[in-house]
């Protein structure tokens, strides 16, 4: 294995001393070195292979340039991917590097959060008391969110969605709907809180509740769609496009017309929306652009900068395909 090359390297082959080389690689302020010498410094540094230390630049200027992603956990869907993505490509052009961890309840791994010490914690979920104070007592600069802030991107967009789905299956003349989520443990809280935000609204906009729910999974979608078919269900609203994916399959496979006795409605406006036939009508929520507005809320708590507004990416909209 090579010798990592060092600040000193560099000095050394050129006759310069170590101060001077240290101040023009680490770019350091308020120095009266000339644009010749910081010209040499540079390129005998990439000519000789030189790579800054992370660790000891940490140390020097107290940053450490990570951000790190508590996730819950989630399966990594689409709508994460794509938000992750995103937020990890703004944060990089700002020469930031973004760490995702997901903390698990009797873990015994080493939390990232000691380890890395990253200038900013944000999470995807509500942060527990007791693990809110152990970051803290790492010294990080920022936790998002903070102990009595709502979380970043629950405020923007999820409570949008179920109501969409409701209200469109309602403009769309149907009147006996039905809300599918999964039987994937790790989301059962989101799901019941999608479950009773569509509930909510359909006592808002129709004067009573949802006609029927159920977690589905491969083994009895086939059976519920058959049971809320016969039972007049002629809409369902999905926790996301694979659920929907599923009561499609299921009610085509029994000769249910979709959309015309059975309208479906997914939420993420995945990639398999478009590819199902017939397409899935689906929400879509601008993923990408909350992935970009919380790297720049990151960003603008480390710097001291105005917060970011925010913009169309709080949005959702409903886009209407062949299922309803």
């Amino acid at each position: 294995m090579g010798k990592r090359v060092t600040a000193a390297d560099v000095a050394r082959s050129l006759g310069l001393s170590r101060a001077t080389v240290g101040f023009v690689l680490n770019d350091t302020p308020g120095q009266t070195i000339s644009g010749a010498t910081r010209e040499r410094v540079l390129a005998e540094a990439k000519r000789l292979g030189y790579r800054p230390h992370t660790a000891a630049r940490a140390l020097a200027s107290g940053r450490s340039h990570i951000v790190l992603a508590l996730l819950p956990d989630w399966p990594m869907e689409y709508s994460m991917r794509t938000h992750l993505d995103e937020a990890a490509l703004v944060l990089d052009r700002a020469g930031y590097s973004l760490v995702t961890m997901t903390p698990h309840p009797g873990g015994q791994a080493v939390p990232l959060w000691e380890s890395l010490a990253p200038d900013v914690v944000f999470a995807l979920a509500p942060i527990p008391d007791e693990q809110f104070d152990a970051i803290r007592a790492t010294g990080a600069a920022t936790i998002i969110p903070g102990r009595d802030e709502a979380v970043v991107a629950d405020e923007l967009h999820f409570a949008d969605g179920p109501r969409l789905q409701v209200a469109h299956l309602l403009e769309r003349g149907r009147r006996r709907i039905a809300f599918a989520g999964t039987t994937d443990a790790r989301l059962a809280g989101l799901v019941a809180q999608r479950r009773a935000l569509a509930d909510a609204t359909h006592r808002e906009l129709a004067g009573e509740p949802l006609a029927a729910f159920a977690d589905l999974d491969e083994t009895d979608a086939a059976a519920r769609v058959a049971e809320w078919v016969a039972a007049g269900v002629d809409g369902v609203v999905a926790y996301n496009d694979d659920v929907a994916a599923l009561v499609l399959g299921a009610a085509l496979r029994q000769g249910v017309a979709v959309p015309d006795e059975l309208a479906i409605v997914g939420h993420d406006d995945s990639p398999v929306a478009r590819l199902l036939v017939p397409a899935l009508s689906s929400v879509r929520v601008d993923t990408a652009g909350l992935g970009r507005f919380l790297a720049d809320l990151a960003l603008s708590r480390v710097s001291g900068a105005e917060a970011p507004a925010v913009g169309p990416e709080a949005t959702s909209e409903v886009v209407r395909r062949e299922t309803s």
